[in-house]
C-alpha cells in the first residue's frame, strides 16, 4: 500500500524525515499556484502524480491536510489522515473564517508572508527550531500567501469516510475541534509531526494495518 504524503503550508517534505512507517511513503512536493487558482483545481492538478491503478492512502500536514480532504473527494483513497489539520472548514478557528470574509488579506505585501523567527518558533511550538527555519528560509512567500487565501476561504462541508485526525493539544494554530474521528497528543504543537514523530507514526501504523 502507498501512501502519499503532503506537507504544510510553508513547509517541504523534509517534516516526514522523522517518522517511521511501516509502508511505502510517497512525499508530493508542491507546484507552484496559477492566477487565482482555487484549492479545488490546484488540488486536481497536485494529484496528477498518484498511482489510482492501486489502492492508495493520503497524509496530509497542516495546511496539507485540507489539499488531502480536496482530493480525497475525487480519487476515494483508502484512507485519509489528517496530522495538524482540519477536515471541514468548521474545525478551524473561527478568526481564520472571519478573516476570510474580509478579504484583506488579497492587500498585504507577500514579504509579510515570512515572519520572524521567534514568532515562527512561537506559533508552531518547534522543538526542533532548526529545521523549522531552514524550511522557511526555503519557503516561496508568494505561495505561502496563496495558501493562507485559500485556507481563510476554504469551503468544505464534507464529511469524507475513513478519514483519521491527529491533533496535539497544545496546538495554536489549529488546535483540536469537530465531530471528525480523532486521536490527540498530549501536550502536542503544530510542528509535532516532527517534535512527536515516534507517537504519531505508531497511531499510522497501526490505523493503516486495521484499515489499509
Amino acid at each position: 500500500m502507498k501512501v502519499y504524503g503532503i506537507s504544510g503550508l510553508g513547509a517541504d517534505k523534509r517534516v516526514f524525515d522523522f517518522l517511521n512507517l511501516d509502508f511505502e511513503f510517497i512525499p508530493i512536493d508542491w507546484i507552484t499556484p496559477t492566477k487565482n487558482e482555487t484549492i479545488e483545481a490546484y488540488s486536481k492538478r497536485l494529484s496528477s502524480v498518484i498511482d489510482t491503478n492501486e489502492d492508495f492512502c493520503l497524509l496530509g500536514v497542516s495546511f496539507g491536510g485540507l489539499i488531502a480532504t480536496e482530493i480525497a473527494k475525487f480519487l476515494k483513497p483508502k484512507q485519509t489522515i489528517l496530522i495538524s489539520s482540519a477536515h471541514t472548514k468548521d474545525e478551524l478557528r473561527a478568526v481564520y473564517l472571519l478573516l476570510g470574509k474580509t478579504k484583506l488579506i488579497k492587500f498585504i505585501p507577500v514579504f509579510l508572508f515570512n515572519p520572524p523567527r521567534f514568532i515562527a518558533k512561537y506559533l508552531f511550538g518547534a522543538k526542533n527550531s532548526k529545521l523549522l527555519n531552514q524550511i522557511l528560509d526555503d519557503t516561496d512567500v508568494s505561495f505561502v500567501k496563496w495558501a493562507v487565501h485559500e485556507l481563510l476561504n476554504w469551503k468544505n462541508t464534507i464529511q469524507l469516510p475513513n478519514v483519521l485526525k491527529i491533533n496535539g493539544t497544545y496546538d495554536k494554530m489549529i488546535p483540536p475541534k469537530g465531530n471528525s474521528n480523532m486521536k490527540l497528543i498530549i501536550k502536542g504543537e503544530h510542528f509535532m509531526i516532527v517534535d512527536r514523530a515516534k507517537e504519531i507514526s505508531e497511531i499510522i501504523n497501526d490505523e493503516m494495518k486495521k484499515n489499509c
